[in-house]
């Protein structure tokens, strides 16, 4: 059996981030070969991402930055399962770097940014290394990407919720900033109504309908009220149709327009934990 010293424990440590007793284990384990000690600590968080598939990832970190002088932003959401775990040192540094090398790469969607290597080790395989090392399971959840001619980013306090919008023009970053805690705020569905899905219409439509019908009209207005909270529907959950809470008696699409005549938002992304 091969002499496992301190500094082979510290060295392995320092490599994998892992605990000092989980390191002695693997170098123990692996006769002392430090890359086959990395290795089974990888393993053992493989193992418990297994194990713990099918268990609730609510907690976390989602961050958010724009690069290329505001015209991309980037956002990712790395969860785990306990807010304890989410406030570690070791964890916020891993959503950040995370972050840092999707603004660095724009990879196209999560499963590029998974692939992405990090001193020879894929993002991916990094993530499933610390949820060994946790004891939890550790996933990103969600990556999304905006371009648009300026972007703006928002974090909402606690790393909990964040957002990206994108404008058609160049203006001012406060205004980008106000649009971005807008859709924090509001949650809304779609840019405009000419974008919201046709499914969703319809399944709007038919709830309407039925609303009506369990309300006791008669059944040949049944779809002039429908399309009646359609509309409704439109006017809070489409941003540009939403009244803008800052101000509270315009909505954003006349705010935009007080800024710039034909400024508006050409695409937004918002992510929250408890989403």
């Amino acid at each position: 059996m091969a002499n496992i010293s301190a500094a082979d424990v510290a060295k392995l440590r320092k490599m994998t981030g892992a605990g000092m007793m989980d390191c002695k284990k693997a170098l123990v384990e692996a006769d002392g070969d430090i890359e086959r000690a990395k290795e089974l600590i990888r393993e053992k968080g493989l193992s418990i991402a297994n194990k713990r598939a099918d268990r609730d990832a609510t907690e976390g970190a989602v961050i958010a930055k724009t690069v290329k002088n505001n015209t991309v932003g980037v956002m990712i959401a790395l969860n785990c399962e306990t807010d304890f775990v989410a406030k570690n040192d070791d964890f916020v540094a891993l959503a950040n770097t995370i972050l840092e090398t999707a603004a660095s790469k724009l990879p196209a969607n999560i499963e590029e940014l998974k692939a992405i290597e990090i001193n020879g080790q894929t993002i991916g395989d990094i993530v499933i290394e610390r949820s060994g090392i946790t004891g939890e399971k550790m996933e990103i959840a969600s990556y999304e990407k905006v371009e648009a001619p300026q972007v703006a980013a928002y974090i909402h306090m606690g790393n909990k919720l964040a957002t990206l919008v994108g404008l058609n023009k160049v203006v001012d970053n406060k205004i980008g900033m106000n649009i971005a805690m807008q859709v924090a705020a509001m949650n809304p569905a779609a840019v405009d109504k000419d974008s919201v899905s046709q499914e969703t219409i319809d399944k709007e439509l038919e709830i309407g309908r039925e609303q009506a019908r369990l309300e006791g009209k008669a059944e040949e207005l049944l779809d002039k009220i429908a399309q009646g909270k359609l509309q409704k529907f439109f006017k809070e959950n489409t941003l540009l149709n939403q009244e803008f809470v800052q101000e509270g008696k315009i909505t954003v699409r006349e705010y935009l327009k007080k800024q710039e005549t034909d400024l508006t938002v050409v695409d937004f992304k918002r992510y929250g934990l408890s989403n």
